[in-house]
């Protein structure tokens, strides 16, 4: 672990709001989790920034969508809560249906564009807005951890977002291949490519597993998109390190996806582990 740390660049100290922090921002040790679903392709895609995006295609107009949850225990800025809603895509060439959810790492321009990525604490959204344009707001994470399954409650000032529910099972496989995200920052299209390391679980089989939509406007917005009833695919990791660097400027004159702004608030994070099914 302590080469994979050292593979990163040295250091650079940057503010953003109440942020100061240190780049890269390393990532020790986390409870990451998530399932992907079907959308509409039409939404999907008048979201989309750039023509040169491409959401990646499960067939008959649908278009593929995950949610993710992040238990960030150890980091180099501190604990905090993570949600991403995202949409895999392709920067470049239109692909094929399915090909770059396949191939991942290894297909040119396959990432995932974020389009609301709630936190719990200001710090973290004032660096991710700040700093890559990613669209966060400050929210409350009630994390629950069981030897049956993961499960993230969402909220925002006692509203009900969304629950996240990945039951623990499925193939086991190791993982080298480096996150890629794409946010818009200041009109510019930014790529960020995430080296991480650990050891997952996945399955296209979800018995067990589920998203519940609240009653709050980012609920809303998802079921806009059409999103399944029923996951595709869902994937967690047993352990897992991850890098932050600096973003990459690959497009310019890209429309704004602000997404969600919210109120200006520290978030409520909540960790619980427990030894039987709640």
């Amino acid at each position: 672990m302590n080469d994979f740390f050292s593979s990163s660049a040295p250091s650079t100290h940057v503010k953003h709001g109440s942020a100061a922090f240190d780049l890269p921002i390393r990532y020790f040790r986390d409870d990451m989790f998530s399932l992907f679903f079907s959308a509409n392709m039409a939404a999907i895609r008048r979201l989309m920034p750039s023509k040169k995006l491409h959401p990646v295609s499960v067939g008959k107009g649908r278009a593929m969508l995950a949610v993710a949850a992040f238990n960030y225990l150890e980091t180099s800025i501190g604990p905090y809560g993570e949600v991403a809603v995202a949409i895999p895509v392709v920067h470049g060439r239109r692909p094929l249906p399915l090909v770059p959810a396949l191939l991942q790492g290894a297909y040119p321009g396959f990432g995932a564009l974020v389009l609301h990525l709630p936190v719990t604490r200001t710090v973290a959204r004032d660096a991710g807005r700040g700093e890559w344009g990613y669209p966060k707001f400050v929210a409350d994470m009630r994390f629950t951890h069981t030897p049956e399954h993961h499960e993230c409650v969402l909220g925002e000032a006692g509203q009900n977002i969304l629950t996240l529910r990945v039951a623990r099972h499925g193939h086991f496989a190791r993982s080298t291949q480096s996150m890629v995200t794409y946010s818009v920052r200041q009109g510019e299209l930014v790529e960020t490519v995430i080296p991480q390391v650990g050891s997952l679980r996945w399955s296209l089989g979800c018995g067990g597993s589920s998203l519940e939509l609240g009653d709050h406007a980012v609920s809303a917005s998802l079921r806009d998109l059409g999103i399944s009833k029923r996951p595709l695919m869902q994937r967690y990791f047993v352990e897992r390190a991850g890098i932050l660097p600096a973003g990459s400027v690959v497009e310019s004159s890209v429309r704004p996806l602000e997404g969600y702004l919210g109120a200006d608030r520290e978030g409520d994070h909540q960790v619980f582990y427990e030894t039987r099914r709640s």
